[in-house]
């Protein structure tokens, strides 16, 4: 195989491992009258409630997995690279580089929610005149969420917009149906497929939609590239 399937095999693996640890994250339903204690907090927590019954084991995998499989993420974004040869040069560098900043952020991102977990399950147990102190460590790591999310999304929308304009003049490796497959339009096709897939499998996909919409993007990247 040629160095572009192989990194496109392996961006589809990481998409998927990555989708796995989302998972292991943050799938899961949780009733509230179960956590009485959790009540109170039912707005700041903004169904995060849910990590209270995950297991540490399970937070520390599911927040790993996904740090571990950037690297193969950033497989992908380098075929897409060389996907877009016959562009400017120093523009598909650039898009390049808005994927691949994206990803880094993104696994500071995925790898905070296994501290969200904790401290979640610290509120369900410490002392009431405790949970103001907890609630008040939610708040800022929620701040830090809202900070770290907004580039994120703002590269990969430019990233993507950027991708479609080079596949649609032509002169890419990629064929024109290309066009519309990117990260943006995979994510926003998976909100509306994940409307009417059954709820067993809502739930069990929950918080995997992003790396879902880059395992479709990668497998179409890689197929569509294949020779």
């Amino acid at each position: 195989m040629s160095i572009l399937q192989i990194t496109g095999l392996l961006a589809v693996s990481g998409a998927f491992i990555y989708a796995i640890g989302d998972v292991l994250l943050l799938a899961g339903k949780v009733n509230p009258d179960d956590y009485p204690r959790l009540k109170p907090f039912q707005k700041l927590l903004s169904d995060s409630e849910r990590m209270v019954t995950h297991s540490p084991q399970r937070m520390m995998w599911g927040a790993l997995l996904g740090v571990f499989a950037t690297p193969l993420v950033l497989a992908g974004f380098w075929q897409v690279y060389q996907g877009l040869a016959g562009t400017d040069q120093n523009l598909r560098l650039v898009v390049f580089l808005l994927f691949a900043i994206a990803s880094m952020i993104g696994a500071f991102v995925h790898g905070t929610f296994f501290y969200m977990g904790e401290y979640v399950k610290a509120l369900n147990m410490v002392a009431d005149e405790s949970q103001q102190i907890i609630a008040g460590m939610i708040q800022r790591h929620r701040k830090i969420l809202i900070i770290a999310y907004a580039p994120l999304l703002i590269l990969v929308v430019i990233a993507s917009i950027l991708f479609s304009i080079f596949v649609a003049s032509g002169k890419t490796a990629f064929p024109l149906w290309m066009t519309g497959i990117t990260p943006l339009t995979m994510t926003i096709a998976w909100l509306f497929v994940k409307r009417i897939l059954p709820q067993f499998i809502r739930d069990a996909t929950e918080g995997a939609g992003f790396n879902i919409a880059y395992m479709a993007f990668f497998a179409c990247t890689t197929t569509s590239l294949w020779k």
